[in-house]
């Protein structure tokens, strides 16, 4: 890719970008959140179209006008954001544009085999015939991955394939990785996780506000180096030291027999003033079903919810919202924003009658001192309050559905993968808002599939296996060993 320029309304994403992937190479493509990284490649992947410059496949210049000529010309692209038909199972998904054809119709059992094939190449079972709107984030990530090596591509872009992915989930995947470097794919490999590249890249290069600032190989880029160079500054990538909580503080969050099948079967826990909870467990466990229960985003059968000694009667999410529930939800684009409203918009939305005059009209000036107030403090990179959410990258998208919460002083925030693609000084300044908010006396609860995210960000941690929690550690008993074997259900080492 030589001297690439892209422009979007009020944003100039890149600026003159160059990058080479040789055949049996994985490059690693890094940066902090709107560097440019996921623009570039979709260029590449023919969804985006570059306002400058040019791409060479075996040295012969290409035309790429959208994304079946990328396909023909064997680029694969794994998106971050998901790629899927939410209507569509996990086979439809799969096979969708390329599917096999018998008599003028749809060969369902080729199909099948043919999806069949990619998951058993991941290691990894699918339930196939499921909508994908009824799926986890790790499962439709499962989809995007065995949809992307299907195909065979020569080229395969990975836009953080292992975000939502248990450890055994990656270290398949990496497998897979090198088994194409060895057939001579070349691999880019975007992730925010920097503690995978030297498991897994041959060279790092390095974006900044929309430029390659450094290349490198590997094994001479620490990641120190890596850290600095993408952006600009040293940054302390150890977790925020944790306020002790107050022996008299109280509880909070007190959660008793909740039950909600097939994935919540009788949850009970408490939060108190101040306390960060982490639940830990593998993909499937019902992490994220405890606290759409929670949240009113799924109403349970039985069970008792009660905040600061008030039992709630939730039977949706704007009732958890006014009890002062706040719930950062793990898939943003299609649960915790509207991509086509602005910035402001999406700030105001679930506390809009904080905006409204007396006229009974919202006050559109008072919603822009709030949200200029929220870009400032969680440093969202847009043009301004005005521009559409989904002009924005991932990470800022991110800051955005904080943001909305932000405004509503919550009791309890509900946080379900807060850093999924999100680069390292983003994590930090999320986790340093967390703090933030358990010392003004907010109880928190913490999903996250990065178990030393949990281990470093919480008080309490609670494994988590078939909907129940099965064992409680305190800060200091929580070790990576006794949290896995607990979610995983086998005896510690």
């Amino acid at each position: 890719m030589r001297n690439i320029g892209k422009t979007f309304p009020g944003v100039r994403a890149l600026n003159g970008v160059s990058l080479t992937v040789q055949a049996g190479e994985v490059l690693a493509l890094v940066g902090e959140n709107g560097a440019g990284k996921s623009t570039l490649m979709r260029i590449l992947a023919g969804a985006e179209h570059a306002d400058s410059g040019e791409i060479a496949i075996d040295g012969a210049v290409v035309q790429i006008d959208g994304p079946r000529a990328a396909e023909h010309l064997g680029i694969g692209m794994i998106y971050q954001e998901f790629n899927l038909v939410p209507a569509f199972n996990a086979i439809e998904n799969v096979v969708l544009g390329r599917e096999p054809m018998k008599n003028g119709l749809i060969d369902d059992a080729a199909s099948r085999a043919l999806a069949e094939d990619a998951f058993k190449e991941l290691g990894v079972d699918i339930p196939l015939d499921v909508p994908i709107a009824r799926m986890s984030v790790a499962h439709k990530q499962l989809i995007e991955i065995a949809k992307a090596l299907s195909k065979h591509a020569r080229i395969i872009v990975m836009d953080e394939p292992t975000a939502a992915l248990t450890e055994n989930e990656i270290d398949r995947l990496f497998e897979i990785v090198a088994r194409l470097r060895a057939s001579g794919a070349g691999i880019v490999y975007i992730s925010h996780r920097l503690e995978e590249l030297p498991r897994i890249a041959d060279r790092v290069t390095i974006l900044r506000d929309g430029e390659v600032v450094e290349t490198r190989a590997t094994s001479a880029f620490p990641t120190d180096d890596i850290v600095r160079a993408m952006v600009g500054r040293p940054v302390d990538s150890h977790f925020p030291a944790l306020a002790p909580i107050a022996a008299d503080a109280p509880v909070v969050l007190d959660v008793r027999d909740l039950v909600n099948p097939p994935m919540v079967n009788g949850v009970s826990f408490t939060v108190r003033a101040g306390e960060i909870v982490g639940l830990a467990g593998l993909v499937g466990a019902g992490r994220t079903d405890i606290c759409r229960a929670i949240a009113g985003a799924d109403i349970p059968r039985s069970g008792v919810v009660s905040i600061d000694g008030t039992t709630l009667r939730v039977s949706s999410p704007h009732d958890g919202i006014e009890a002062g529930i706040a719930f950062v939800t793990e898939d943003r684009k299609s649960q915790g924003l509207v991509l086509g409203m602005s910035v402001r918009e999406n700030v105001t939305l679930a506390h809009l009658a904080q905006f409204v005059n007396r006229f009974f009209l919202i006050d559109r000036s008072r919603e822009l001192t709030a949200t200029g107030v929220e870009i400032a403090d969680l440093q969202i990179r847009t043009p301004g309050p005005e521009q559409l959410v989904r002009n924005l990258s991932g990470g800022n998208q991110q800051k955005v559905v904080l943001a909305k919460w932000l405004l509503g002083n919550a009791r309890v925030v509900l946080f379900d993968e807060p850093t999924r693609g999100i680069d390292v000084g983003a994590k930090i300044e999320i986790y340093n808002l967390m703090i933030d908010l358990a010392k003004k006396g907010v109880a928190i609860v913490m999903v996250s599939s990065e178990l030393p995210e949990v281990l470093g960000m919480a008080h309490r941690v609670f494994a988590v296996r078939g909907g129940r929690i099965v064992a409680e550690f305190g800060r200091e008993e929580a070790t990576p060993d006794k949290v896995i074997a607990a979610a995983a259900g086998a005896p510690a080492a």
